[in-house]
């Protein structure tokens, strides 16, 4: 894929299913890029079914129609294959999904014309490996990793070592290592810093730590993370939302950068993510009902 903005020749459009208005607005633009002759087909994704994967051989565009959930989804399947992403906003609130109804046929002439930009968005890799040091999974990281407490609501240690030997220990609900994409996800819900995208760290965040480090630490990209949990009690890791993965005692969890990055079609000036920031957090519909309220 080029490097630099281009104009999309063959687009796939992906609307959740689970969103009326999804599905309207993929009904829109795929008119509009009809109307323009651009090749498009419809993807209608659920996430009752994820195993059911679109195809993306020859696609030079996924377009993305939801909220900032369907959008995470969808950059796993595009990123290892450097194709580009953009989201259209048909859900709450979201940090990542770049449109909105409001906004979708001007930007959609943009993008015909190659007028935005793309931005490159620093992911992880994380690796389990079992006590004999055989490994188990690895998976792209585009938000966060989590350890955390299974079932019994007990703090779990966490031991940290990084390539150069021990960091800490935390003794907490869990530990998430993030990406800067991922610090306003579950990182923010749990007191981390909020990270612009552009930076390619990571953010290590104890989830209610327990008589331990309670700060976040960032660290540079080529760092790598080694992460063991001790507990009597059930450990989990979780990747991005999806469905925790059981830890036993002797396992441990590497992270470090990817070398794949998500790359996402933008239309703002590139000090945006602040501007939309400040907007996000103000139409928080549960701020407003406090603020109401009071």
């Amino acid at each position: 894929m080029p490097d630099k903005p281009f104009s999309p020749t063959n687009v796939l459009l992906m609307p959740n299913i689970a969103l009326p208005r999804a599905k309207q607005l993929c009904a829109q633009i795929a008119a509009f890029l009809d109307q323009n002759k651009v090749q498009n087909d419809t993807f209608p994704y659920d996430f009752e079914h994820p195993a059911k994967l679109p195809d993306l051989t020859g696609r030079d565009l996924l377009l993305v129609i939801g909220g900032d959930g369907t959008l995470l989804r969808a950059g796993h399947l595009c990123a290892p294959l450097g194709i580009p992403l953009l989201g259209v906003q048909a859900g709450r609130l979201g940090f990542l999904v770049e449109l909105s109804e409001h906004n979708l046929e001007p930007s959609i002439t943009r993008l015909l014309k190659a007028d935005y930009r793309l931005e490159n968005r620093m992911m992880l890799q994380a690796s389990l490996f079992d006590k004999a040091s055989q490994l188990v999974g690895s998976w792209d990281v585009i938000n966060e990793i989590v350890i955390c407490r299974g079932r019994e609501v007990r703090p779990v240690e966490i031991r940290v070592d990084l390539k150069e030997g021990y960091l800490t220990s935390y003794i907490a609900d869990g530990l998430i290592v993030s990406t800067a994409t991922g610090s306003t996800a579950y990182a923010l819900a749990a007191g981390g810093p909020i990270l612009p995208p552009e930076l390619r760290n990571m953010l290590i965040l104890p989830i209610a730590p327990h008589l331990s480090l309670d700060r976040a630490v960032v660290l540079a990209e080529g760092v790598q993370v080694v992460l063991r949990a001790q507990s009597e009690f059930q450990v989990v890791l979780s990747v991005d939302g999806m469905d925790p993965i059981p830890l036993s005692a002797d396992d441990t969890v590497q992270v470090a950068a990817n070398q794949h990055s998500l790359r996402m079609v933008r239309f703002g000036e590139p000090n945006y993510f602040y501007r939309d920031l400040a907007d996000v957090l103000h139409r928080n519909p549960v701020l407003q009902e406090n603020h109401h309220d009071g």
